[in-house]
């Protein structure tokens, strides 16, 4: 295929940016996304240019780390991680936009490299579970009906890539934080720290910059792993429910 690619660079955080131009061919139908941009910066290495930079790590879906904002979508057209986007997704002679995720507690690092660092912070704030030095317990010690081992499981398959974010008009986490709460509250293991987890993962979370939450669904739409949006429901009584024993107590 022979394709026209429109590339966000940037050189650092405090620079500019802009679009750039770059023509590619000879790009098969079997090339994940990914490996088409490798085929891009072998070109432009072998011209002495700059390469684009780009996340990327595990290239099995796993990671999250492969956050491209391409044509209008986070990840791309389809609902997966760039990773796992295939050429054949294209037609021959298409013009790609391809941008990095667009929101203030994501700074740009380089091109489409954006820092994530905010995610993190989130996690550190509540996202754990307390630890008891110990024997290992049994794996059926704590029973836990199916439902709601299936719908922690659910919740826990968040990659943590930031889609959610930059699929968002306000540029919201709070689908990603609601996942994380949720994997936790709904589990025995949880319980320890369910009260004060909410509140202080979403006050990190404001801390942060990212926006509010106006329930538009895009981030459900766009997230690889199509976290539900109940989640979100859930943290907001989680929060709450917090909120009011905070002032009762």
């Amino acid at each position: 295929m022979k394709l026209t690619l429109k590339i966000w660079r940037q050189k650092n955080a405090s620079d500019k940016g802009g679009f750039v131009t770059y023509p590619i061919d000879g790009i098969s139908t079997d090339m994940s996304f990914l490996e088409m941009m490798d085929v891009l910066n072998e070109e432009l290495s072998a011209k002495d240019e700059d390469p684009v930079h780009f996340d990327h790590d595990c290239r099995e879906g796993i990671c999250g780390m492969c956050s491209l904002y391409i044509n209008g979508h986070p990840h791309g057209p389809k609902q997966t991680t760039t990773c796992q986007l295939h050429m054949r997704s294209f037609s021959d002679g298409d013009t790609i936009t391809i941008e990095p995720w667009r929101a203030a507690a994501f700074p740009v690092v380089k091109d489409l490299v954006v820092d994530r660092a905010s995610f993190d912070r989130i996690i550190q704030a509540g996202g754990y579970v307390s630890v008891n030095t110990g024997g290992v317990p049994d794996a059926n010690e704590i029973p836990i009906p199916k439902r709601i081992a299936d719908e922690a499981f659910d919740s826990a398959t968040c990659i943590g890539c930031g889609a959610c974010v930059a699929a968002c008009k306000n540029a919201s986490a709070m689908l990603f934080t609601s996942a994380k709460i949720s994997q936790l509250a709904m589990l025995p293991q949880g319980q320890v720290e369910r009260m004060t987890r909410a509140e202080k993962m979403v006050a990190q979370m404001d801390a942060e910059g990212f926006g509010a939450c106006t329930n538009t669904g895009a981030c459900e739409a766009e997230c690889p792993k199509g976290i539900s949006l109940t989640n979100i429901a859930r943290m907001n009584r989680e929060y709450f429910s917090a909120s009011v024993k905070s002032e009762n107590v």
